[in-house]
C-alpha cells in the first residue's frame, strides 16, 4: 500500500515515531500485537518495523525508527527523508511474535528499540486484564517510551540501565524457576536474546518467544551445496554453496514471496517433507522447524524435499 506520513515526532535524539495513514482507505488490514510491517524504500531496500500503536485502531499504523549510524542505510534515509505528507510503500502486517492467548501470565523482556512491539502488547494485555510484567533494558539515560510505558504498565514495568543506576537484568535469576502457564517474550539485541535463550533452556520451548530484525551472527558457518527435490514433480535442483535455495528456485520459475532475505521476516517460509535442514533463521519456533524452513538463509544436508 502507498501510505502517507500523517504525523512524525521525535521520541528521543535518535528515535522518530511515524504515524502512517492510507490516503483513501479509512480502515487498514488488522495488525495484532507483535506484528510488523515492511517499508519498501526508493532504493529497493526493505526494512521491517514493529507496530507500536493501539492494535485496535485500524485507521493508522504507528512505527518507531531508531537511526543506526553503522546500519545498512535504511534508518538514515527514513530519518532524513520522511516528513508529514511523504508517501512510502508499506506492506500489510505480518506477525511472527504473537501473544499466546492460552497464557496465564506474560513476561516481556525488551532491549533498546526492541521495546516497540511491547507497546502494542501492553495495550492489549491491559484491555484483557491479563497478568504481565515488562523488563526494559536500555543504555539511554532517558529510555525511549519510558513515560508511556510507566503509564501503560501501572507498576508492571522494571527498567534497567543508566536511568536507574545501571542496574542490570539478570535473566538467569528471573527464569530460574519454570512457572506454570507463563509465557516469555524477548525482543532486543543479540546479547540480550542469547542471555534469555541460555536462561530458559529448561523451559518448554513453546512458551519462550523471540523477535529479531537482525540476522543472527554466525561467522563460522561455511555453506555447502545441497539438492532440492520438488515433491509435486520429482524435479531435483542443485543449490551451490554461494547461492540460496530461494535464489535457485526463482531462477527455475517458482514465484516465491520474500522480503528481508535475511531470515528475520518470515515471508519465504516453505514446508518440507524429508531431509535434514540447517536452520539459520530468527523466526521459526522449535516446533515449526520440524517441517518448515526459510528459503532465503536455511540450507540442508545433502537433500531436502520441498512441498512445492
Amino acid at each position: 500500500m502507498k501510505m502517507r506520513v500523517a504525523e512524525m515526532r521525535e521520541e528521543a535524539a535518535d528515535v522518530k515515531v511515524f504515524s502512517l495513514r492510507h490516503p483513501l482507505r479509512p480502515e487498514l488490514p488488522p495488525g495484532e500485537p507483535g506484528a510488523h510491517v515492511d517499508l519498501r524504500l526508493p532504493s529497493g531496500k526493505i526494512r521491517q518495523y514493529s507496530l507500536c500503536g493501539d492494535p485496535d485502531d485500524r485507521s493508522v499504523y504507528q512505527i518507531a525508527v531508531k537511526r543506526e549510524e553503522h546500519g545498512r542505510g535504511g534508518s538514515s534515509w527514513i530519518h532524513e527523508s520522511l516528513v508529514p505528507g511523504s508517501e512510502v510503500h508499506v506492506s500489510a502486517p505480518r506477525n511472527n511474535f504473537p501473544l499466546a492467548h492460552d497464557a496465564d501470565r506474560h513476561i516481556l523482556v525488551a532491549g533498546g528499540i526492541g521495546v516497540t512491539p511491547f507497546l502494542s502488547m501492553a495495550q492489549r494485555l491491559l484491555k484483557m486484564r491479563a497478568d504481565f510484567r515488562l523488563h526494559y533494558c536500555s543504555r539511554a539515560p532517558s529510555p525511549p517510551f519510558a513515560e508511556r510505558l510507566l503509564e501503560l504498565c501501572n507498576g508492571r514495568l522494571q527498567i534497567y540501565g543508566p536511568a536507574v543506576g545501571s542496574r542490570r537484568f539478570n535473566a538467569a535469576a528471573e527464569f530460574a524457576e519454570v512457572l506454570d502457564g507463563t509465557h516469555i517474550y524477548c525482543c532486543g539485541p543479540q546479547r540480550l536474546t542469547d542471555a534469555v535463550r541460555e536462561a530458559t533452556q529448561h523451559w518448554p520451548h513453546e512458551r519462550v518467544h523471540f523477535e529479531a530484525f537482525q540476522p543472527t551472527a554466525d561467522e563460522n558457518f561455511n555453506p555447502e551445496p545441497f539438492d532440492i527435490k520438488i515433491a509435486s514433480t520429482g524435479q531435483v535442483l542443485r543449490v551451490p554453496a554461494e547461492r540460496s535455495a530461494l535464489d535457485v528456485l526463482r531462477g527455475e520459475g517458482f514465484a516465491l514471496p520474500s522480503s528481508c532475505e535475511l531470515g528475520v521476516c518470515g515471508s519465504c517460509e516453505c514446508r518440507y517433507r524429508e531431509g535434514v535442514v540447517i536452520h539459520r533463521d530468527s523466526v521459526l519456533s522449535v516446533g515449526a522447524r520440524q517441517d518448515r524452513m526459510m528459503l532465503c538463509v536455511s540450507r540442508a544436508r545433502v537433500q531436502v524435499t520441498l512441498d512445492l
